[in-house]
């Protein structure tokens, strides 16, 4: 079952979120990859697909006929009742990759770029490294939740907009997107959507696709890396749904960013297309450990989705969760815990927590 993993199985895990919490003798609680074991039908899929070739994909030559576009459009359409057109999406090899790609096309050296703030650190890392201003709209707590004010996007050339919010866990409502979008539209800003914890939404709120509030002017990406726990299949979408980006994305020679692998593909075709039995099971296991750690910090307020907590908590050596500060404007006094675990490591988390939480 997937809520039987204990300490000891995954400390012998090889990859980058354990291994390196195990040299250092703590318990990682902050890359944003799960815990729980793949779907058993994401790895039958890429077992069979390994068997048989690892050769050139049938859709080397022909890009749009990868099954991953058509694997999207019809998750898009049955999840939120929308259906992307098929000839604005865009295979790359991780958001990332997709954003920065979009920033290079649609932006220049020192064009504003708005985002919300506190912000997921590869974000933040881009916009510097891409000579583009960071404009911050923050994130306030106002007692009852996050809030933010829209109207820093006077003068930026392009918004990304992370809904649902990563480290607070808001999800923005259809005014909220409304409102956006109005502004967006009133100073030409470009808005690149960032969409990929949307199906990891706890009760009674919804996921909206930005894309059904201003299909002119937005780019949404998504991938099954945070639902599904396939981060390292390295295969994301960009559904480009403004006619100016794709055709500036067609400049690109055809080959510089790279291609997704068959696997990436295969695994993540599956997930969309039959990995809903297993996402029940997780979602119900992080509603519960989202409760968990609502109990254990009152007086923080719990993500609306995610499996992210954003507290107000130093954490203690042998608890690795991410610090604050690298989080931007409003991360200080702040780290964010990933709670997607089992509850036995949990628990321990919680308990080594709440021995140095202040009162």
């Amino acid at each position: 079952m997937l809520d039987d993993i204990d300490i000891s199985t995954l400390s012998a895990r090889p990859g980058f979120k354990w291994s390196t919490a195990t040299a250092a003798g703590a318990i990682p609680a902050w890359v944003a990859d799960m815990d729980f074991p793949v779907a058993e039908p994401v790895l039958a899929a890429m077992r069979e697909s390994a068997a048989l070739d690892l050769g050139y994909p049938a859709w080397q030559e022909y890009p749009r006929a990868n099954p991953l576009i058509d694997a999207y459009v019809e998750r898009t359409a049955r999840l939120h009742g929308h259906r992307p057109d098929p000839g604005g999406i865009r295979v790359f090899t991780e958001i990332i990759q997709a954003l920065q790609a979009i920033l290079h096309v649609t932006t220049a050296p020192g064009d504003a770029v708005a985002l919300h703030t506190p912000a997921y650190p590869p974000f933040l890392e881009t916009i510097a490294t891409m000579g583009r201003r960071l404009v911050p709209i923050p994130m306030i707590d106002d007692g009852d939740g996050w809030v933010f004010d829209p109207a820093p996007l006077a003068g930026c050339k392009a918004l990304i907009l992370v809904n649902p919010h990563n480290p607070t866990g808001r999800v923005l409502t259809r005014a909220e997107l409304t409102g956006i979008a109005e502004l967006a539209e009133r100073h030409d800003v470009l808005v690149i959507a960032d969409e990929v914890h949307s199906e990891l939404i706890y009760e009674p709120h919804r996921h909206i696709p930005f894309a059904t509030i201003a299909p002119g002017r937005t780019v949404t990406l998504n991938s099954a890396s945070k639902a599904f726990n396939l981060a390292g299949l390295r295969c994301a979408i960009a559904d480009v749904a403004v006619p100016a980006v794709r055709k500036a994305l067609g400049t690109l020679p055809p080959l510089l960013l790279g291609q997704a692998g068959n696997l990436g593909v295969v695994g993540t075709v599956a997930a969309w297309q039959h990995g809903d039995p297993w996402l029940a099971e997780v979602r119900a296991l992080l509603e519960r450990n989202r409760r968990m750690v609502a109990d254990a910090f009152p007086g923080d307020h719990p993500p609306e989705a995610t499996y992210l907590a954003w507290l107000r908590v130093d954490p203690p050596a042998d608890v690795m969760l991410s610090p604050g500060p690298r989080f931007g404007p409003g991360g200080d006094g702040y780290a964010r815990l990933n709670f997607a675990t089992s509850r036995s490591v949990l628990e321990e988390i919680l308990r080594r927590l709440r021995a140095i939480r202040p009162e």
